[in-house]
């Protein structure tokens, strides 16, 4: 299967199935002498992990991330770093009956269609059980990113901003909020609403969409590649490889497009009181990228992601002899996959970050 690489000079490859002995992801381009350990990785997968809480899957991993090369006394050494992370409660026979059946809204009639075989367990390499490799190697990256002055002043941070009808309030980001509730939203406000919301679609045996919002402090003016490597570009494709997202805006989005006019949405500019770009800006629409580069301003992403695909209510599909069947889906499912999709996302964007930062200093640029 090809395109299981992701990024230019940092970049990564990931492995394994959602029901295989394991999973992991191999980085590489990570610069030597970066301080890294299993302790700088793991928090970091334990938000992603499943069984947290009532709202996500039950499938109990404790995701322990075991680092088997590239780190030779806490430092990288400039190799590839390989990361396993062992699958400890498949249940491959939950999906005995998914063998010659179709699942709406799933990819295994494409893969079918594509590969003339498919992994029905959970999905296989369609699982989002796959992303908790991405969430690993976007450790890494943070921690890359750290260790050099010019960089170490990045933060990125990710929230639910919608569940379903339930929004949270756009002005409110509480970023100690986003850790201490069970959906990741960044507004104290909107929790008891997106629980009740979750309650319902799980009586009704359902599943709900919402949205994602990501934001990046601190990120230096001059990442990004104008015309075919622009910044925002590579966002909007590193989101839309996430499962489930089904649409990304930035900035202002697709507000840009409703009515409004050149002169309300231009970022106007005017004489920085320090010499630095990104407080020319009087506002920021464009999300912090202009032309495919960073403005040294706050970068605002925004995700929407469906519905989990599988739910308890029966749906129509069919098998691979193309006969019509009807299917309830059973295993061990998040109802909103919105909610764990954060610290992945979270994870894409410092991923891009770093690999635009060795783009930048490869380039002789200064730091």
């Amino acid at each position: 299967m090809a395109s299981n690489r992701f990024g230019r000079i940092f970049a990564f490859s990931s492995f394994g199935e959602s029901h295989g002995p394991a999973i992991g992801c191999l980085v590489d381009g990570c610069p030597a002498r970066t301080p890294l350990s299993e302790n700088d990785i793991q928090p970091f997968l334990d938000r992603r992990r499943p069984g947290r809480n009532k709202y996500v899957s039950p499938r109990e991993e404790l995701d322990q991330v075991k680092i088997l090369s590239g780190v030779f006394d806490g430092l990288t050494t400039g190799h590839p770093i390989l990361l396993l992370i062992e699958n400890q409660d498949q249940r491959p026979e939950d999906y005995a009956k998914l063998q010659d059946v179709f699942r709406p809204g799933h990819a295994d009639a494409t893969y079918q269609a594509k590969y003339g075989i498919r992994d029905h367990r959970g999905g296989g390499r369609s699982s989002a059980r796959e992303t908790a490799s991405r969430v690993a190697a976007g450790a890494v990256a943070r921690k890359m990113l750290g260790s050099f002055p010019a960089t170490r002043g990045i933060k990125v941070m990710a929230g639910l901003v919608r569940l379903g009808s339930v929004a949270a309030e756009k002005a409110v980001w509480d970023l100690p909020a986003i850790n201490s509730n069970p959906f990741f939203c960044p507004d104290p406000t909107a929790i008891q609403a997106m629980q009740a919301e979750m309650e319902q679609r799980m009586r009704q045996g359902d599943s709900v969409g919402g949205e994602v919002e990501i934001r990046a402090f601190g990120v230096p003016p001059g990442f990004g590649e104008p015309v075919y490597d622009r910044l925002d570009a590579r966002i909007g494709a590193a989101c839309l490889g996430l499962n489930a997202v089904k649409g990304v805006e930035i900035g202002d989005g697709f507000a840009a497009s409703h009515g409004v006019g050149g002169r309300d949405h231009n970022d106007q500019m005017r004489t920085p009181p320090s010499g630095i770009l990104s407080e020319a800006y009087q506002s920021n629409h464009a999300g912090g990228i202009l032309g495919g580069i960073s403005t040294g301003q706050e970068i605002v992403v925004r995700c929407a992601i469906k519905p989990t695909p599988t739910i308890a209510c029966p749906q129509k599909t069919v098998d691979r002899d193309w006969r019509e069947v009807e299917l309830a889906a059973s295993g061990r499912h998040d109802p909103a996959v919105c909610i764990r999709a954060v610290p992945v996302l979270e994870a894409m964007l410092w991923l891009i970050l770093a690999d635009f930062f060795l783009l930048k200093r490869a380039g002789g640029r200064p730091e």
